[in-house]
């Protein structure tokens, strides 16, 4: 493969460019999500459907660990993009360093923490009545594993900095890969059940981590650190926290919600609820990976042409990044409302969730497509390293707006009104994105202010 320089994400034009991003990252979370769907479809099966439910229990606790990492990961890089178009190598090597320490620091004691309390916290997160025990299994195994994932997805983030998504896109393949044949081989034929499916995932951790490492170490890094950069900088442990704490901030609640939705759902339908929310979880997780890869590759690009002062070039990437986005978030929106009932079948085959959970679907995905102007807006503020726009842009989705909406639309339309949270939060947030993007595009990033030629 041809070495790629940082350089281009400065000089090549803006749609090919993203392209050129986005299809790696894209491929990436797809294989990544299809690694998730199968999963579940194997577990439901081969396991049954408490199965599921116990599994989505897990995810937010094991989810949010990992997420230090890729908050950690996130703000590093945004740093790194700056610096590699500011043509501070020193900044950007001293970066990593810290990356790395402080992942491996922070997402160590959380999995103390988790292991030493956990028959508090699966109970917490909606692992109830039958779903305890198998939560528990998949829990206290999944969590040995989790440090090795956000090492994963920090390192992820960083190759994308210096503008190498195939690589990313490769280091989210084979792990993705190596956990549908584990499952096959410890589930189906070994007959290990949860633990099976557990094992599975961690050993799968470690490929990733794998080639990772190996990446790092040959020469397609530009990113050459020794000891001297792991020793913690005051000032850039301050500015990495500052940017991770929006993602970090998003995934606490993404796992705030998990932990109320199991509840609140259980109370309104006891395990036929849960299971139900969990298939449609997947869904999110799955149908979204074009958004998803959009946003991932828009990403570099914003920071790399913000640092380098090309603020036409960073306007440009937002415009596109946008239309690219809502393009495939419509072609999404129109396969899930047709098909929901088909989808819901790959899962189970379980009558009380094959009724509850198609209409469950259509509600949650119906304001899909116009998602990209949420998802981008908060993007480029943290990719230029506006934390405090960027953490409350994250917010209101979910913060702001749909965790009031579970509790309050459940009173006047029961578990319809859980389900009617999803659309209605999507269009408040995106008003409000939309707002503050606007002004942001139209007072800072007029080319008339632009110090380098583009």
């Amino acid at each position: 493969m041809p070495k790629v320089s940082s350089q281009e994400l400065g000089h090549q034009p803006i749609g090919k460019l993203l392209i050129k991003q986005a299809v790696p990252a894209s491929i990436g979370i797809l294989v990544m999500s299809l690694n998730i769907l199968v999963d579940t479809i194997f577990v439901g099966n081969w396991i049954g459907s408490t199965a599921i439910a116990a599994i989505n229990v897990v995810l937010p606790v094991s989810f949010f660990i990992a997420a230090l990492g890729m908050a950690i990961g996130i703000g590093g890089s945004s740093i790194i993009s700056r610096a590699l178009g500011a043509n501070n190598k020193i900044k950007a090597l001293k970066t990593f360093g810290n990356q790395i320490t402080l992942t491996i620091l922070v997402t160590v004691l959380f999995v103390i923490f988790g292991l030493v309390y956990i028959n508090d916290i699966v109970p917490a997160f909606g692992g109830k009545g039958a779903i305890f025990e198998p939560a528990k299994i998949y829990y206290r195994i999944v969590l040995y594993g989790v440090p090795i994932l956000a090492l994963c997805m920090m390192g992820n983030t960083v190759i994308r900095a210096e503008g190498k998504p195939k690589f990313a896109m490769y280091a989210m393949m084979f792990p993705s890969v190596g956990n549908l044949i584990l499952d096959v081989l410890f589930i189906k034929i070994f007959d290990w059940g949860m633990a099976g499916a557990a094992w599975a995932t961690t050993i799968s951790y470690a490929l990733c981590f794998g080639f990772i490492l190996w990446y790092f170490l040959s020469k397609n890094s530009e990113l050459k650190i020794d000891l001297k950069h792991f020793g913690l900088n005051t000032s850039i442990v301050k500015e990495i926290s500052s940017l991770g704490f929006v993602t970090l901030t998003r995934q606490a609640i993404v796992s705030v919600t998990y932990l109320l939705m199991n509840n609140i759902l259980f109370d309104l339908g006891g395990e036929t609820s849960v299971t139900a929310y969990a298939i449609v979880g997947r869904m999110l997780m799955f149908a979204l990976f074009p958004v998803y890869g959009i946003t991932q590759g828009f990403l570099p690009i914003a920071g790399f042409n913000y640092g380098a002062e090309q603020y036409a070039r960073v306007k440009e990437s937002i415009i596109t990044a946008i239309k690219y986005a809502a393009l495939l978030a419509t072609v999404i929106f129109v396969f899930l409302m047709v098909f929901p009932e088909v989808i819901t079948k790959l899962f189970t085959q379980d009558a009380d969730v094959l009724i509850e959970t198609p209409p469950a679907m259509r509600w949650v995905f119906a304001a899909t497509p116009i998602i990209a102007v949420q998802l981008i807006g908060a993007a480029y503020f943290q990719a230029v390293g506006k934390a405090i726009p960027a953490l409350l842009l994250t917010l209101t989705r979910q913060g702001f707006f749909f965790i009031p909406l579970i509790f309050i639309l459940p009173e006047y339309f029961g578990a319809l009104g859980v389900w009617m949270a999803f659309p209605i939060s999507d269009v408040l947030s995106t008003i409000v994105t939309a707002y503050f993007l606007h002004r942001e595009v139209k007072t800072n990033l007029n080319p008339k202010t632009e110090v380098k030629s583009t």
